[in-house]
């Protein structure tokens, strides 16, 4: 069976708007184009895929699973396409950085706001993601610049790596806040909300209490410091953070202590080796340097 990825986008808009109407909308081409993409393929898979209901496109079972097999190939095409037209639009006017989600809730935004104030004309071009993602988008050419975690997976960048100290979050109202610092014996048995198994704050957070003998209780795994910080508003337990997002978080409701063992954590600012550094870029790459330095701790 040879399935035309047409068809399948115009089903995948179906199911998304839920109307012909929304899905031609959403592509660009006419209704009866739409309706003629899902009758060939609801003709080629012998499978009806909607039912109509108040005038909208109810999808059956046999729909359901479809979806799920091809949102992500849709979804996947439609980043490919982006990163094309990206790619396509980069020029010296243009400031292109990308950080880890940490670094998005305040710090770069600050940062780049600061940059552009003098400069009215400048285009901006600015996305957090895993460290690893803006690894693969500095190497690609979509960034010029980058700060992502160690380790650094490429052999092509020129880095600089700076070293951080997480803090200890804790409820507002918790009894721990008599501690002037946390250690492994006070918190032993103690609710953790922890990052995903190999993330470094994790490990060395586990290495800490198994040298001290002390057993080390995580009760919710997250995957950012600012759904791990959240958690720690709602009295859920306590966190290690980097200090990006408590300096940048407003709200209240959390104090911190530090931890020791001390729990560091590495980034590193990354352009590419193989591609020269716009203007723009090397001076956005020393400002950046300047203030982040602000955050790190000296290494001996």
């Amino acid at each position: 069976m040879s399935l035309r990825f047409r068809q399948l986008q115009a089903f995948h808009a179906i199911v998304e708007t839920g109307t012909v109407t929304g899905a031609a909308e959403q592509l660009g081409i006419s209704q009866p184009g739409i309706s003629n993409l899902l009758a060939q393929l609801e003709r080629q898979t012998r499978l009806k895929l909607f039912e109509r209901s108040k005038g909208r496109l109810a999808p059956t079972p046999e729909a359901g699973v479809l979806f799920q097999e091809i949102d992500t190939v849709v979804r996947g095409l439609d980043h490919v396409s982006q990163a094309v037209t990206d790619l396509q639009n980069k020029q010296s006017g243009q400031l292109q950085v990308a950080s880890p989600h940490s670094l998005s809730f305040g710090f770069m935004p600050k940062l780049i706001a600061r940059f552009a104030k003098d400069k009215p004309d400048l285009s901006i071009a600015y996305q957090s993601n895993y460290s690893s993602k803006v690894q693969e988008w500095v190497l690609a050419g979509l960034f010029e610049v980058g700060i992502c975690e160690l380790p650094i997976l490429y052999d092509a960048f020129d880095t600089h790596i700076l070293h951080f100290e997480t803090l200890c979050a804790l409820p507002a109202d918790s009894p721990l806040a008599e501690h002037d610092v946390l250690t492994p014996e006070i918190l032993e048995d103690h609710p953790f909300i922890v990052m995903g198994p190999d993330h470094m704050t994790h490990r060395r957070t586990r290495e800490a209490f198994h040298n001290a003998g002390k057993r080390w209780r995580t009760r919710v795994h997250s995957h950012l410091f600012k759904n791990n910080l959240s958690f720690v508003k709602e009295g859920m337990g306590v966190s290690l953070l980097d200090p990006f997002v408590l300096a940048f978080d407003f709200e209240g409701g959390f104090i911190t202590r530090p931890f020791r063992p001390a729990v560091g954590l590495e980034m590193a600012v990354i352009t590419a080796k193989s591609r020269p550094l716009s203007t723009l870029g090397q001076e956005f790459r020393e400002l950046l340097l300047s203030e982040i330095q602000t955050f790190a701790v000296p290494q001996g």
